[in-house]
């Protein structure tokens, strides 16, 4: 694998996302996803893990078209419409992301936002991963 998790010694190990990847492949970027099924309908679970989950399995389909799998995936950047919201749900989020990412964590940022482009979207999720040579 080409990827390598950048950890500073003498740093603390972050939990749920990585410091920094080094990686060196085709690049693949994808665009900000959020809880919309192939169509572009809103999915049912309005909860925040579970628009989470849709937006997460968006971003696994973009990758597969490019040939990429979720553990080539080296960012991510989370925009959320409520902090709190983000942050109780932590639980079943990260439930969410362990079943469609597995136990890849890339370099991460998550910002809220005062609203994002769908009126319905509590979480928009954009991806850039690196295929491997």
């Amino acid at each position: 694998m080409t990827l390598k998790i950048l950890q500073p010694a003498g740093w603390a190990q972050p939990r749920g996302y990585s410091n920094g990847i080094a990686a060196s492949g085709r690049q693949v970027y994808v665009a900000g996803q959020t809880a919309w099924d192939e169509n572009c309908k809103p999915v049912a679970d309005t909860s925040f893990a579970g628009q989470a989950r849709q937006a997460l399995k968006n971003i696994v389909a973009v990758l597969a078209e490019a040939g990429a799998k979720p553990e080539h995936i080296t960012r991510m950047t989370w925009y959320v419409t409520d902090k709190r919201e983000y942050l109780a749900a932590g639980r079943e989020l990260g439930a969410a992301y362990r079943d469609i990412i597995g136990r890849h964590y890339p370099a991460m940022a998550a910002v809220q936002v005062v609203a994002l482009m769908e009126d319905f979207a509590k979480v928009e999720i954009e991806a850039t991963a690196v295929i491997p040579d």
